[in-house]
This record gives structure tokens, sequence and C-alpha cells, in this order.
């Protein structure tokens, strides 16, 4: 059995509205799913931890695959919230943002992953993969965020549209590797430092793709 998980008020003859009763098994299952793994976490599991019957958990999440995805979802719109407001600049027309830009989305994943923790683990390395549909909805959050910032380098630089997802998929990858890394290994550089340090390296490169008439900050 799956170990003890903390959510939401919970217990015999609590009474929950049904949204808070979905925030608390989304948060049970969250931290379930997380600390044990997709596959040795059961329904039985869920509705113990927070103690309500199987026909109740069962009225919000027909299936676990279903309760899961749903998690996956939530992480997933926090994760692009973050990315949004990362390349809100360019997308206004805002000159002279490019490496703040480039920098604010490292932001966004450090941010992201220091607020998640290892549930964040549930997009970036989730064991539920066997099949393609499930793994496309698992995806989606990173499949995403690549094509935002695809669009972002499209604004300013000569990038086609393949090269621009390419770079921004490479991107995505560092921000997210640094993020991941800095979790598991505390004690390191804080976020200010990780996001200025990764920025720069990825600025190095997007420099020189750069058009001359974006005119983008090059300190």
């Amino acid at each position: 059995m799956a170990a003890a998980a903390q959510g939401t008020p919970r217990g015999p003859g609590i009474r929950l509205a049904r949204s808070q009763r979905r925030d608390q098994l989304l948060s049970i299952a969250q931290q379930l799913f997380t600390t044990e793994g997709y596959h040795h976490v059961s329904m039985d599991d869920i509705a113990e931890h927070a103690q309500v019957s199987k026909p109740v958990l069962y009225r919000h999440f027909p299936s676990k695959l279903d309760l899961y995805l749903a998690i996956v979802d939530e992480r997933g719109d926090a994760l692009l919230a973050a990315i949004d407001e990362a390349v809100r600049p360019v997308v206004a027309g805002e000159p002279n943002e490019g490496r703040a830009v480039v920098q604010a989305i490292v932001c966004a994943y450090i941010t992201f992953v220091d607020g998640a923790g290892e549930s964040s683990m549930l997009l970036f390395e989730s064991d539920v993969t066997h099949d393609a549909g499930v793994r496309a909805r698992v995806e989606h959050a990173s499949r995403e965020a690549t094509d935002r910032i695809a669009g972002v380098l499209g604004h300013v630089s000569d990038l086609d549209p393949t090269g621009a997802r390419a770079v921004a998929a490479s991107l995505v990858a560092l921000a997210q590797g640094a993020a991941v890394f800095r979790m598991r290994h505390p004690g390191g550089l804080d976020a200010a430092q990780t996001a200025e340090l990764v920025s720069r390296l990825v600025w190095g490169g997007l420099a020189g793709l750069v058009r001359s008439d974006a005119a983008p900050a090059t300190t």
C-alpha cells in the first residue's frame, strides 16, 4: 500500500463541496503518484488516504488514469502560464527584450519546479507512457511550451518554423534540465544565479541568429 499522504481537510463526517472534494482528491493522488509511481498506487489507496468511499472517488474520476491525467493537465497549465508570462514582452512587441525573455523562460521553469517539487516529474519523467495517446497527453505541456517559444523566435530571428521549433525544443530541454538539477542538488546556485548562468549560455548561441532589425539587448 502507498505511503501516507497529506491533503486538504478530510476524515469521517467531514463534508466538502464538490469542487473542494475534487481538489482534495487531486492533491492526495498527486502526492501518492509522485512518491510511489502511477503503477504502485491504486484507487483503493487514494480513497483510503482521502477517507472517502470508492463510489465517491469514482463519481469525481471514472478511473485511475482519468485522475492521473487531470493532475498532469493541472501541472501543465501551471507551467504554460509561467511560459506565457515569460514570453509576453516579445509577443507584445516590446523592443530590446531578447535576452531578458530567454532568462524569463529559464526562470519560469525554475520557479515551476521549485513550487511543484518532485511532482513536476509527472510532466517530465512520467512512468505512464505505454500508450501513444496517453504519452501525447502527458507530453502536451512540453510540446505547447516548445511551440510558444518557437513563435517568439520567429519574431526576432531569421529561423524558419522548423528551425525555430528545433531551437525552442533545445531551450526547453536546457531550462528543464537546469531546474530539475537544481531541485535534486540543493545547496548550489540559487534560482536567480541559475537563471542568469543558463541564460548567458543560451543567449551566446541565440544572439547569432537574431535579425539586426530586432535589435535585442546584447548585455
